[in-house]
């Protein structure tokens, strides 16, 4: 029997792939602690809490068994979805599956804590100094990145002339630079090269990422809108200085 499949009749196809994910780092396992600050949270970022996908990590619980059910619809009353848990014993990953979640091992890498903004203390860089590495296995792309659109570089830099469209997507495995305005999302060092970062002509990014370590657009200060920036990692938090 022939085991080659027609692909016009295939209904689907499995691909690796790299996605920003919001982790929420339990130091609590009381719901009503945890809704009670959720609720805060809620009146001072109403953006964040639009049916975001979070992965709840347990590593810093000493609970052999949570009411991990309870947590959960806490979190989506607040609009937030959980997807998967990280750590915990084997109870937490048995009642992880039989919620119909993913169970992921602990992690030992530094996470970055969501809450804290990293301030801008890196001195301004001139356009003419932005390196860029195409010339080293990477990728220019001449054109604007439209809505729903995906352009990577899987080594080296990824340079766009062009502007990229609200819902549109930029990666690499290197540096990202956007010789326009960037409004969509923009991941750097996808394959975790802490080295990478992000440079713009005009900073309106719906999200940005290097090496895992990302911030929203309710996260970025508001003065850098709009203006020439470069993203980098500093202590495991994104810092993002003008170019101006």
């Amino acid at each position: 029997m022939s085991l080659n499949v027609d692909r016009a009749s295939m209904a689907f196809s499995f691909k690796g792939g790299m996605l920003p994910m919001t982790v929420m780092e339990l130091t609590s396992a009381d719901p009503e602690r945890i809704r009670e600050q959720l609720a805060g949270k809620l009146s001072q970022s109403p953006a964040f809490f639009q049916h975001t996908p979070v992965v709840l990590s347990v590593e810093k619980l000493d609970e052999p068994h949570l009411a991990l059910e309870r947590i959960c619809a806490v979190c989506r009353a607040h609009k937030l979805l959980p997807v998967a848990v990280r750590g915990g014993t084997d109870p937490v990953k048995q009642s992880a599956w039989a919620l119909g979640l993913g169970w992921f091992p602990p992690q030992e890498i530094k996470s970055r804590n969501l809450e804290s903004v990293a301030a801008v203390s890196e001195a301004p860089v001139d356009k003419a100094e932005i390196p860029v590495g195409a010339a080293s296995g990477g990728r220019i792309y001449r054109g604007t990145v439209r809505s729903g659109q995906q352009v990577s570089a899987q080594e080296g830099d990824l340079v766009v002339i062009g502007a990229v469209n609200a819902g549109a997507e930029v990666l690499a495995a290197g540096s990202v630079h956007v010789y326009g305005a960037l409004r969509g999302r923009a991941l750097a060092g996808i394959h975790g090269d802490h080295q990478a970062g992000i440079f713009c002509r005009e900073l309106h990014a719906e999200l940005l990422s290097v090496a895992g370590n990302y911030k929203r657009l309710e996260d970025i200060d508001p003065r850098l809108l709009g203006q020439s920036v470069q993203v980098q990692l500093s202590d495991d938090q994104l810092s993002i200085a003008s170019l101006a």
